[in-house]
This record gives C-alpha cells, sequence and structure tokens, in this order.
C-alpha cells in the first residue's frame, strides 16, 4: 500500500516531467472516480487509488496532470496522454 505522503511525491515527480505545477494535491474518499483536476490547479485523488498497482497509479496521476495542460478530452489532450503512456508500455497501447 502506498501512504498518502508517497503518492503525493509521485504527483510531484510526474509534474515536473510533464512540465506542470499543481497548486494543490488532495487525497480523500470520493465516490465515483479516481481523481479529479479543478480549473485552479487543484488535484483531488480518491484513497482507494493507494491500494493499486503502481501502474494503475501512474496512468491516474498522468491523466490527470495533462489536465493542467489541456483540460478537455480533446485531440491534443489524447495525443499527449497516449505518449507517454507508450513509454511506460509500448506493447500495450
Amino acid at each position: 500500500m502506498t501512504t498518502h505522503e508517497e503518492l503525493k511525491i509521485e504527483v510531484m515527480t510526474l509534474a515536473e516531467e510533464v512540465g506542470v505545477k499543481p497548486n494543490a494535491i488532495h487525497i480523500r474518499a470520493m465516490k465515483r472516480k479516481w481523481a479529479s483536476c479543478s480549473s485552479k490547479g487543484r488535484l483531488t485523488f480518491n484513497e482507494t487509488l493507494l491500494d493499486e498497482p503502481k501502474e494503475v497509479q501512474y496512468k491516474v496521476i498522468l491523466h490527470e496532470l495533462l489536465h493542467l495542460k489541456y483540460p478537455n478530452h480533446g485531440k491534443m489532450f489524447n495525443i499527449l496522454l497516449k505518449s507517454y503512456l507508450e513509454k511506460i508500455s509500448p506493447d500495450k497501447n
């Protein structure tokens, strides 16, 4: 199991790689989703993510960080997401 602090460190490490800076990172219980990104740059992650494998955590964190660059799921968002995911598992995407 990943701790709250470990997940926050992972978020900040990946944020640096992506070239974004979240204004705040929160971890709390969420009923219907893994995470969210506010228009003010606040990232919130579901506590259940702490129990997921690192690869799942990476994908969720990356998805939310990319929303700091592209707030919707448009063409550029999907191209960038696919590009990063291919770096970790080129044969799975």
